[in-house]
């Protein structure tokens, strides 16, 4: 699994699963879900995050007011010192990490706040969430950095009913 490589397929790969994720927005919902869980499934038990960790690698989830005051509990630092010490506003105004890699990624890829961790890392990678259609354009994005993502739209493409 090398990461670099995933990115440059999927930046090659790009304009054609634009092409592709128009054509499921015509998908009834329920069936689209269906096919991507299972695809979720199978591909999950395949890949181990762990020896990953791209996406906290590279990228911050948002962080809700929720997630600072849990994590901000954990750690055992006011909500105000969590957001002084980790977060800024992004240019929509979400909180998210102020450095990348994550300050909270140890270093056999493993969470040290994982209990505690934001709702964005909980849901990740979004593919196995309902209503599908509606986070095409994040897939999107998401085939870019994580090789879970790119496997299963690459699986999705091979499924004769979304083609």
């Amino acid at each position: 699994m090398n990461i670099d490589e995933i990115k440059e397929e999927a930046l090659a790969a790009k304009a054609d699963n634009r092409k592709f994720f128009q054509r499921l927005r015509k998908k009834k919902t329920s069936y689209l879900d269906n096919v991507v869980h299972r695809i979720h499934q199978q591909v999950f038990e395949e890949i181990n995050c762990l020896e990953c960790a791209n996406c906290c690698k590279t990228t911050s989830p948002i962080f809700y007011k929720g997630d600072i005051e849990r994590m901000a509990r954990a750690l055992k630092m006011k909500y105000s010192e969590f957001i002084d010490e980790y977060l800024h506003q992004d240019d929509e105004g979400d909180y998210v990490l102020n450095e990348a890699p994550c300050p909270f990624l140890a270093d056999d890829n493993t969470c040290i706040v994982y209990e505690s961790r934001p709702t964005a890392c909980r849901e990740y990678p979004h593919t196995n969430r309902k209503r599908f259609y509606q986070i095409l354009n994040l897939t999107l994005k998401n085939t870019e950095i994580c090789p879970a993502v790119f496997e299963i739209v690459k699986k999705m493409k091979d499924e004769k009913d979304l083609i």
